[in-house]
């Protein structure tokens, strides 16, 4: 399945402005957007998201137009049926893990119950090794866990893409190579397309198939195959 990105924003003031234009297709399973902060990185992975409406362009998946601002085209966010994974994760701290994994699969504002199952939800406990913590709050659980979490409730709605907001800066150095780990061992089994953004060059090297180097708000260059030969490159030596 393929993405095909071609938007402009312009956020910020007349004293401090800051311009977005990125372009880019790409038809990889696994594509990374690296590059420092402030060069666009969220706003474009927020896009493609329909978290922010673009001032102009056209995003489209699989064929599909998600954007268009010349046709008044703008799929909401929750039809675009992707699953987003938030840099903090973006768990809810009054609500267990059953109940953070299960609000992915809520069309309303009611918190799911305590108990809250399902097929999905029981499927993706058991495959993020969550059981055990179900009935714990996100302020109960390591920095690993709570990814898990976050990562089972983009997944519960079954999406056709994920989206990654630098995945692990929110993890001790320790745990990162561990969790890179555990996430390339994921998506690997689970086969769908993932957009990640990051300023880490080690997300290069596991998830790089095909790599997009933003800077200053625009894709300065291309590199498909990671910094180091992709995902085959370090994440093994």
């Amino acid at each position: 399945m393929s993405f095909s990105v071609d938007i402009a924003k312009s956020v910020g003031g007349s004293r401090r402005r800051f311009d977005l234009h990125v372009t880019f297709e790409t038809t990889a399973r696994r594509t990374v957007i690296y590059g420092p902060s402030g060069a666009g990185k969220s706003l474009t992975l927020q896009a493609i998201a329909g978290l922010l409406a673009p001032d102009r362009g056209r995003i489209m998946f699989a064929g599909e137009t998600l954007f268009d601002r010349e046709a008044r085209v703008n799929v909401p966010a929750r039809a675009r049926r992707f699953g987003y994974l938030f840099q903090d994760y973006a768990l809810f701290p009054g609500l267990n893990v059953r109940q953070n994994v299960a609000f992915g699969l809520s069309s309303g504002l009611r918190n799911p119950p305590r108990d809250a199952t399902g097929v999905a939800v029981e499927h993706w406990l058991d495959a993020l090794e969550l059981r055990e913590v179900a009935l714990q709050r996100p302020g109960e659980l390591s920095g690993g866990q709570r990814q898990r979490v976050a990562l089972a409730r983009a997944l519960v709605n079954d999406p056709r893409a994920l989206l990654l907001d630098e995945p692990f800066s929110a993890l001790d150095p320790a745990l990162r190579r561990r969790t890179r780990g555990e996430l390339d061992r994921l998506l690997t089994r689970i086969g769908i397309p993932i957009v990640m953004i990051t300023h880490d060059p080690e997300d290069i090297d596991w998830f790089g198939e095909r790599t997009l180097y933003l800077r200053e708000g625009g894709i300065r260059e291309v590199d498909d195959g990671g910094m180091d030969g992709g995902a085959a490159g370090n994440k093994r030596g």
